[in-house]
């Protein structure tokens, strides 16, 4: 149903902003939500009119405020109330979102971007950004995906609807009962905030990489994501010559005592900054993305807003995502991987069209787009039938 920006009392936004506390892991998910808010209030600075008839905060729990610059979305930090201070010592983050962001939101429309939002709240939109508990339940903990599995199908019934980032996502959350696919609605992300960076060399000269040809992938451990089918390949005499860059959270030692061999061409970074993946991106042969399963898969379009090539399995949304832009192989066919690396290697009229395909395949998804189409989604109509948009938008 649409919602009257004219009336006299329109309701107002309330973000729910878990995600902006300090100690919140820097993942897929928060990277989204960030751009998602950013976007948003540019779409409000540059339409003072809708920013006036829907008012908009975004809530942070946690007595600490961000660093966040926002022009039109005001930022209220959320201190809590004395008598919840222990619990929350112990639980915070989900006491606060089910029990207290309800009453800061009020009569509000509350928006949770992180997959989980409170049930108690009816006026509320949440992006679930995948199935994967279900479809990959050994890539978490027990206590982690019996949470989820527990509390997404009440979300799916007691919010208004709940938004996702492919429509893969969509038909696996509706295959699963989380929600019926009627009242999903597809929120694809951007990728045009690589743009904004300025790559730093520093990380990629340190690991010794200038002059070498490399392959960047991520260095995760969670089943899904697949990365055993990469040490496999460049086991390859056919790659003895390049490097497999991983970048992330996990170590050799942690590949090896899950029973993968390591081979002496695997470069391990560890944690980088956004700059400093930029700089490997723009030197890398290409970016590998293995991964069984994904609900939308930004590293492999992230990389293609930059100009390096990616190769990637036909998995999940990545097909949806990545279009023709990509080079594909089987999650599981070493030798394709192989092979595939090897042609962008050593095929230089090959390398420059993926490059081009790739960047054009990037601009379709932008920051702007997705922030339009939320409020849109919010509500219920185009937002140039609001007649509150700007003249030249």
């Amino acid at each position: 149903m649409a919602r009257n920006l004219n009336d006299a009392s329109p309701s107002g936004l309330v973000i729910n902003g878990k995600f902006l506390q300090r100690s919140t892991s820097r993942s897929g998910v928060y990277r989204v939500a960030r751009e998602l808010l950013v976007a948003l209030d540019k779409v409000f600075a540059k339409n003072p009119a809708l920013a006036n008839a829907m008012a908009c905060r975004v809530i942070v729990p946690g007595g600490q405020g961000t660093d966040l610059q926002l022009a039109r979305i005001e930022v209220e930090v959320d201190r809590g109330s004395s008598e919840m201070r222990p619990l929350m010592r112990r639980l915070y983050g989900a006491l606060w979102e089910q029990l207290v962001l309800p009453r800061r939101a009020k009569a509000n429309v509350l928006i949770n971007l992180c997959n989980m939002g409170p049930v108690l709240h009816r006026d509320a939109f949440t992006m679930v950004h995948d199935a994967q508990v279900y479809t990959s339940p050994a890539s978490y903990s027990r206590a982690f995906r019996t949470w989820y599995r527990l509390m997404l199908p009440w979300l799916g019934k007691r919010n208004r609807a709940l938004l996702t980032v492919s429509e893969f996502s969509r038909k696996q959350l509706d295959a699963y009962g989380v929600a019926d696919a009627a009242r999903i609605e597809v929120i694809y992300n951007g990728c045009d905030h690589v743009l904004r960076l300025v790559p730093d060399l520093a990380k990629a000269d340190a690991a010794g990489l200038a002059g070498k040809r490399y392959v960047v992938a991520l260095a995760n451990i969670q089943l899904h994501k697949n990365i055993g089918v990469l040490l496999k390949a460049f086991q390859s005499p056919e790659l003895r010559d390049m490097t497999l860059v991983l970048f992330g959270p996990a170590q050799r030692e942690d590949f090896e005592s899950r029973g993968h061999a390591v081979p002496p061409n695997v470069e391990f970074l560890g944690f980088v900054s956004d700059e400093e993946l930029a700089g490997l991106l723009q030197r890398a042969a290409a970016l590998a993305f293995p991964s069984t399963t994904e609900g939308f898969g930004l590293p492999p379009l992230e990389a293609m807003a930059l100009g390096c090539p990616t190769v990637v399995a036909p998995c999940g949304a990545l097909p949806e995502v990545c279009g023709d832009a990509s080079l594909w192989a089987d999650a599981d066919d070493v030798d394709r991987w192989v092979a595939q690396i090897v042609r962008l290697r050593d095929d230089d009229v090959l390398r420059a069209d993926m490059k081009r395909r790739g960047r054009s395949q990037a601009a379709k998804f932008t920051w702007d787009k997705a922030a339009r189409r939320l409020l849109e989604v919010v509500l219920g109509q185009p937002l140039a039938d609001t007649g509150l948009m700007a003249a030249a938008d």
